[in-house]
């Protein structure tokens, strides 16, 4: 046998096959020698914990109260658990390892992200507080006034009328609620899926401010279509549901209408670029929204002012809606908001074709 033909070491081995399986992984692996140094990390293992992994111990690493292995012993000891691990970072980021002793009593370390986990778990937590807060308000607000006419201490029939009339309200506030949630839940279960009917997108859009024109009207408002298409006279057809389409107009003009100061006007302005793209924006005048709502209004529930949002009869769900549905289109939504109070909501919506209509 020549020097050149030496038989390679089952270390060697080992560490050959970790790097091999390494690179087919979508979670992150570490191996170690037998006390506990990295010898080889996956490209995985550098992306959630950084560079320079070779060379450290894994105690180094994983920085916990409870060290990995063996300190006093130089060695990792006796290995087969599991931990959850958290490292400092500006974005919050959770990680479950799997420590394993292998082969020549080296280590394998499997670093698996459950950042999207926890956070879907949050998610679901927030949602079902979210909920029964935003239920528990007018039920408890019905269950007070039925109480109290039940026991016969509302005798004036005036103020049973405004009773009556609040309960109408609450009760109608509940079924907003409910039936937001199920758009939402049916919005988010057909996310993934591109729809393929086609829509005409601007009759879509004059149909909804031909639907809103009246309600706008009772606080002085009017919508304006600014057509600033190069071919104006076109149908812009995009593949799409149109019921969802509309949700998105109908919900973006509605909150204009309820957000924006009486006596102004609502401009629904559509534009095209030489992409097919398709931009149409709700532009009205209202309060400023700050820097710090802005990002955070297509959250479930969240609202600037949840006392004005509540009084005019906000879910807290309609954007959030909005941005499901756009996903699904395979668009995008664009909030501004200007310090002058002018407000705009964009919708990016790709087309399929502009037809001349005859």
């Amino acid at each position: 046998m020549t020097t050149d033909q030496k038989p390679k070491s089952m270390a060697a081995d080992s560490l050959i096959s970790a790097s091999e399986i390494g690179r087919l992984l979508d979670d992150g692996l570490l191996v170690a020698d037998p006390i506990g140094v990295v010898s080889s990390a996956n490209n995985v293992a550098v992306r959630f914990l950084g560079e320079g992994l070779v060379g450290k111990h894994l105690n180094d690493i994983f920085e916990r109260d409870e060290p990995v292995g063996d300190n006093d012993q130089g060695a990792i000891g006796e290995i087969d658990r599991e931990f959850t691990f958290q490292p400092e970072s500006v974005v919050p980021r959770t990680f479950k390892v799997r420590v394993k002793k292998v082969s020549d009593g080296h280590i394998a370390a499997l670093v698996m992200d459950m950042t999207l986990q926890r956070n879907l778990e949050k998610v679901r937590r927030d949602f079902v507080a979210n909920v029964s807060h935003e239920l528990r308000s007018p039920l408890t607000s019905l269950a007070g006034f039925i109480e109290t006419m039940l026991s016969n201490d509302v005798e004036d029939r005036n103020t049973q009328i405004r009773f009556l009339r609040i309960m109408d309200e609450e009760a109608k506030r509940m079924s907003r609620l409910i039936d937001d949630l199920l758009s939402l839940s049916r919005v988010e279960v057909d996310e993934h899926i591109y729809p393929s009917e086609t829509v005409p997108v601007i009759s879509v859009v004059r149909a909804v401010i031909d639907t809103l024109e009246d309600r706008a009207a009772r606080k002085g408002m009017q919508i304006e279509l600014d057509d600033r298409r190069p071919e104006p006279a076109s149908v812009a057809l995009m593949f799409g549901h149109s019921d969802e389409i509309n949700e998105v107009f109908h919900n973006l003009i509605e909150n204009a209408i309820k957000y924006g100061h009486d006596d102004s006007i609502i401009t629904v302005r559509v534009e095209a670029s030489e992409q097919n793209i398709l931009t149409a924006s709700v532009i009205n005048k209202g309060d400023v929204i700050r820097d710090k709502h802005v990002n955070r209004l297509t959250e479930r529930f969240y609202r600037v002012d949840k006392a004005r949002s509540r009084q005019i009869g906000g879910t807290g769900l309609g954007l959030a809606i909005v941005k499901h549905i756009v996903n699904r289109h395979r668009g995008k939504l664009v909030i501004t908001s200007q310090m002058d109070g002018t407000n705009c909501f964009a919708v990016e919506l790709p087309l399929i074709s502009r037809m001349t209509q005859e």
